[in-house]
């Protein structure tokens, strides 16, 4: 294994996960939600009264946020090694996960975890472990 240096972006990482925790702590301190993804997503398909407005700013949010970081720097160039039928299989997969765990990565691994709730404690390891399982069955055991 090598570990491509390039790469390394620890002040990067360290002021994307700042501003991660910041947002979830602003939500939760002013609005009294969890900021988890699939859940504001999902209220946006049905919506309530009253419960739209916060949604709709924090999806353009994260939608507009390349856009701010480009006032910095290029943005990296993605590259998927993974054909449409499986980015497709996947999606599904992890929507099916999303519906069973009660929630997805950001709102129990991020927001979960920092509340010390046992549930998502549990929900984050089986998220880890699925992954890690994942990437050792795709790149080692059935190559």
């Amino acid at each position: 294994m090598q570990i491509a240096w390039q790469h390394f972006t620890p002040w990067t990482s360290l002021a994307g996960g700042m501003l991660i925790g910041l947002a979830a702590a602003v939500l939760i301190l002013f609005n009294g939600r969890i900021a988890g993804i699939s859940g504001i997503v999902g209220g946006l398909l049905r919506p309530r009264h009253g419960d739209l407005a916060w949604r709709v700013a924090f999806v353009a949010g994260l939608l507009a946020s390349p856009l701010a970081y480009l006032l910095f720097q290029a943005l990296p160039a993605a590259t998927i090694e993974a054909g449409t039928p499986a980015l497709i299989v996947a999606g599904l997969l992890v929507g099916v996960g999303v519906r069973y765990g009660a929630g997805c990565t950001s709102g129990h691994g991020v927001c979960g975890l920092s509340r010390w709730s046992p549930r998502s404690l549990a929900a984050t390891i089986a998220f880890m472990a699925a992954g890690f399982v994942t990437v050792y069955l795709l790149r080692h055991a059935l190559v």
